[in-house]
């Protein structure tokens, strides 16, 4: 099995629903957002895929939440934008459009969300 991963960054705002304490109050951070992909087979140029085309994938939905309140962004505006949600969004969103791009020879392995330096939360399936 080859492996490949690539970590983005972003800043947004969140604050958590059904929560009591300080992050129940708006407050930003500076995440940073791992994915790694899984497959057994490589391309005819020897890449799993290629590290742009992660970038790629990635991009648009790093733009859809970069620099914006992410409780008003769907699915967050019912959804708590925890690092464990958002850990799963980026799986979700990632791998429906990397099986595309791959013509389904390689998927999502997991993803991996740092909301501070020391703080992450990891989805895989």
């Amino acid at each position: 099995m080859f492996e490949v991963t690539v970590d983005r960054s972003f800043a947004a705002g969140h604050y958590l629903r059904n929560y009591k304490g300080k992050c129940e109050n708006p407050h930003g951070h500076n995440y940073k957002v791992r994915v790694t992909l899984a497959g057994e087979r490589l391309d005819h140029a020897g890449l799993l895929l290629d590290f742009k085309d992660l970038k790629d994938v990635m991009k648009e939905t790093i733009e859809r939440l970069d620099h914006q309140m992410m409780n008003d962004v769907e699915p967050f505006t019912t959804l708590n934008p925890s690092a464990e949600n958002l850990a799963r969004y980026f799986y979700v969103e990632t791998n429906k459009k990397v099986i595309a791009v791959s013509n389904d020879r390689v998927r999502v392995k997991e993803v991996t969300v740092w909301e501070t330096d020391t703080t992450t939360a990891t989805y895989r399936e």
